[in-house]
């Protein structure tokens, strides 16, 4: 059986912090606030794998109170979501996701960030899709105020007997 899942995550952006993206460190003067290292990109895209096969969202099952995983890779999130979904006879099949930010510009980035993500999914690179896009100067991502992302996830599922 085939399923989709959709994401959505928007982390604030903070002066003092790293700015991860795909799993990649980017240069930037300021980085995103979260409890994890706040990589929008793959937050998006492990929502989108859990809601592919019903689960709950990231905050269910990596709750910015526990103090066990503060700082935790989002890489690393992307590994357990993989790994949940094996525990339910599902595997992804292709991720297409889109960062919504004024800056920096991350073209230069992506086939870095392709391949940390299909590593962490065990997908081929060419399975996993990134664009970017600005807000047009519009809302809070727009003044450059915080970052987005949203993800779309297809996942193949065995049926259980």
């Amino acid at each position: 059986m085939i399923r989709c899942g959709n994401g959505y995550d928007a982390h604030r952006l903070e002066s003092g912090r790293r700015l991860i993206l795909g799993g990649v460190e980017i240069p930037h003067d300021r980085g995103l606030e979260g409890h994890s290292d706040a990589d929008v990109l793959s937050h998006a895209i492990a929502d989108a794998l859990l809601g592919a096969v019903g689960e709950s969202d990231i905050g269910h099952h990596f709750p910015n109170t526990d103090e066990s995983i503060r700082g935790i890779s989002s890489i690393e999130i992307l590994r357990k979501v993989n790994a949940l979904l094996g525990q339910k006879n599902a595997r992804p099949v292709n991720v297409d996701a889109t960062l919504i930010a004024e800056a920096p510009k991350i073209a230069p980035y992506i086939p870095a960030m392709r391949e940390k993500i299909a590593a962490a999914l065990n997908l081929e690179t060419s399975r996993i899709s990134i664009k970017a896009t600005t807000n047009e100067g519009l809302g809070a991502i727009g003044r450059g105020e915080g970052m987005a992302a949203m993800a779309v996830a297809t996942v193949e599922m065995d049926l259980m007997e």
